[in-house]
């Protein structure tokens, strides 16, 4: 009887339920939403111009700001010189020769301008050849010493069987100097630099992240240095021309953008990784030379997911990192946990509410690190398996007592074959 009540009170409704929109108001919505994104399209728009002008505006005003500083050194000394020249006597000799040199430098100060901001618009003239890169840092290394100075301990890593790259060798030197020194500035109280290469390959996934670099074999060379590493506003504005956190006169802020120019116009790519505290990483990828136009090699890589209800437990502070980490896996059909720092993962044990397989964490987060973080479950007694990411150079992150040999590393930018190998790689192992 109550059924029967139920369905007689609820008839008159059921049309409303099952309403079904007509072509009119289905067209009235799809034109709203085009609208929405029209609007969408033009403030994206609207927001890019304004980034673009105020990066031009910069650029401007710091090239007009060091032109005039430079002309005033050329043209102040030239009159001083004329000056000399109408009132010779004995002493006239050694003040001519020094304006003279005094305005030369001027002038050479300003060519070295020019070229860098030929390299950041990448409209130098370059004379690319073939280059082992292993070779170039190990003839320069003597010189990155006495640059560094004695404060400063030096560690080149080169990776055996690296690939050779086609680039201007006297701008590499120049770009990768150039990093030298700001790691140098920025351990001023003494640190340890590392410069490492490896071979690299550049998938699909990172290609369409990072302004569709081109997929293919690249030769990777990471600059890691141990100061206080780099807050998030700075990172985004460290290619930019003129822009320097450093004091008025102790730089121009060009070097980093020098290397930007120089790397994007070899057909490369760079990348920092940097945290308050931890130091910084600058990675340079260059493609490799393949002895004429550089075609990139299909690599096929048999990508294994989940055998079925295995559970990943995801720790990264970086929310843009920590989302394609959990997409990527959840296409891999992994169950998926999300985290942003190791307090957060600990406190969801600590109420006993989930359980995991593997832990991939990062291990430089805010507060406790991976490590710790690690360490801390294994006390508890929590029974899963560890993999560690870094952004920095595998080298520098075990020279630094932060990892023991032997645990598992995955170093960013993370592919999805890589990921998925060493996922799968470390559940199947007993």
């Amino acid at each position: 009887m109550a059924s029967i009540f139920t369905a007689v009170i609820l008839w008159p409704l059921l049309p409303r339920f099952l309403e079904i929109p007509s072509p009119a108001r289905l067209r009235e919505a799809q034109a709203a939403l085009a609208e929405e994104g029209r609007y969408r399209r033009e403030a994206e728009e609207m927001l890019r111009h304004s980034q673009k002008m105020e990066a031009i505006g910069q650029l401007t005003g710091g090239v007009a700001h060091d032109f005039n500083n430079l002309l005033t050194i050329i043209s102040g000394n030239l009159e001083i010189a004329g000056r000399t020249l109408q009132s010779w006597n004995e002493g006239s000799r050694e003040k001519l020769g020094r304006v003279i040199a005094s305005a030369s430098n001027g002038a050479q100060r300003a060519a070295i301008l020019t070229q860098r901001l030929l390299a950041f618009a990448r409209r130098q003239p370059l004379d690319p050849k073939a280059v082992n890169v292993n070779k170039l840092l190990g003839d320069m290394s003597d010189f990155f010493r006495r640059t560094l100075g004695e404060n400063i301990d030096l560690e080149i890593v080169g990776s055996a069987g690296i690939w050779q790259v086609d680039v201007d060798s006297n701008q590499m030197e120049s770009a990768i100097l150039n990093i030298v020194v700001n790691a140098k500035d920025a351990m001023s109280d003494g640190g340890k630099l590392t410069i490492e290469t490896s071979n690299a390959f550049i998938d699909e996934a990172y290609s369409s992240q990072n302004a569709n670099i081109p997929v293919g074999q690249y030769v990777q060379i990471a600059i890691t240095d141990t100061g206080p590493g780099m807050p998030k506003d700075v990172q985004e504005k460290a290619f930019d021309p003129f822009f320097t956190t450093k004091e008025p006169g102790q730089g121009t802020g060009l070097g980093l953008s020098q290397v930007y120019g120089f790397v994007r116009q070899s057909g490369g790519h760079v990348k920092i990784y940097s945290e308050i505290g931890e130091g910084t990483t600058i990675r340079l990828y260059l493609p490799r030379s393949h002895g004429g136009p550089v075609v990139p090699e299909k690599v096929e890589v048999a990508i294994t997911g989940s055998r079925g209800g295995e559970t990943v437990l995801i720790a990264e502070d970086e929310p843009g990192v920590r989302s394609y980490l959990a997409e990527t896996l959840r296409e891999l059909n992994y169950e998926v946990l999300e985290f942003p720092d190791a307090a957060a993962v600990l406190e969801a044990f600590g109420r006993g509410a989930i359980k995991a397989d593997l832990l991939l964490t990062d291990i430089i987060m805010p507060g406790m690190n991976g490590r710790q973080l690690a360490d801390e479950l294994v006390a508890r007694r929590v029974p899963l398996k560890v993999l560690y990411m870094t952004g920095y150079s595998r080298n520098a992150i075990v020279h630094q007592g932060r990892l023991d040999p032997g645990v598992s590393l995955l170093q960013k930018p993370i592919s999805q074959s890589l990921l998925a190998l060493k996922v799968r790689e470390l559940l199947d192992k007993r």
